[in-house]
């Protein structure tokens, strides 16, 4: 029997990155994203490689819309044996006293609370079977804060402390959890930042060559296929020339 695995904010970067990474090698998929468009150009992509694919259209910001569509899944879907909580992103670069109270709500209902829904929807089952795995996409900035970077940090400090926390709590169970941490990592990450700002964004990457979304499903997927009795707890992974989260050799 195929194994399932759900993948939040597929639709670009990471996240679609690690929906093909994990159909190549099998895994029937459950894809979500907020576009449909892209969900099910996705879906068509990933069912010519054979494999079984589930599309969920829903913000993971709307508590009972992610409701909804977890328990619209079939019964054949519903036992999830992989749940990469990638759905996430940066808004802003300012002062914490100059921050903007909207973005400050998209980063804290994305990139936690939304992980803390899906987890609660998702794991007990893992739980209830003793079998599954939850990888978070953390971040290097949740290791320090960064120059304007404070809201966004702190998020990603939650995602680490959140994993940590359910690493601890499934522990007599054999569910795994994994918190990966990229640095630099060329998607539309810094365009969203930056409220559609390109050139903005692409002087993020000037002067080094940084990680791709394939680079950090790689990583991903090391995790996820390391023997049961493994436990890939976390993986900070960075650019050849980047040393932590603001420290960066550019040519």
């Amino acid at each position: 029997m195929k194994r399932i695995a759900l993948v939040t904010g597929a639709t670009s970067g990471i996240g679609e990155a690690c929906a093909r990474k994990l159909a190549v090698n099998g895994y029937n998929m459950i894809i979500t994203g907020r576009r449909a468009e892209r969900l099910d150009a996705l879906a068509r992509e990933l069912s010519a490689l054979g494999v079984g694919v589930m599309t969920l259209e829903f913000d993971v910001r709307d508590r009972e819309a992610a409701t909804a569509a977890i328990q619209s899944l079939p019964a054949e879907w519903q036992e999830i044996d992989v749940l990469v909580n990638n759905a996430g992103g940066a808004l802003g670069l300012e002062p914490e006293y100059e921050g903007n109270y909207e973005d400050w709500d998209a980063m804290i209902d994305t990139n936690i609370k939304g992980l803390l829904t899906m987890t609660r929807l998702i794991v007990p089952g893992m739980v209830e079977r003793d079998r599954g795995h939850v990888v978070n996409i953390g971040s290097v900035a949740g290791d320090a804060a960064y120059a304007n970077g404070n809201v966004y940090c702190a998020t990603k400090s939650a995602v680490k402390a959140l994993s940590d926390g359910l690493r601890i709590d499934v522990a007599h169970t054999s569910v795994r959890v994994t918190n990966i941490k990229p640095g630099l990592v060329e998607t539309n990450f810094s365009v969203i930042r930056f409220h559609g700002d390109k050139e903005r964004a692409d002087n993020v990457y000037k002067g080094i060559k940084p990680l791709t979304g394939e680079d950090i499903a790689e990583t991903v997927y090391f995790a996820v296929s390391a023997p049961a009795h493994v436990q890939v707890a976390e993986i900070l992974v960075l650019a050849t020339h980047q040393a932590n989260g603001t420290t960066i050799v550019r040519s």
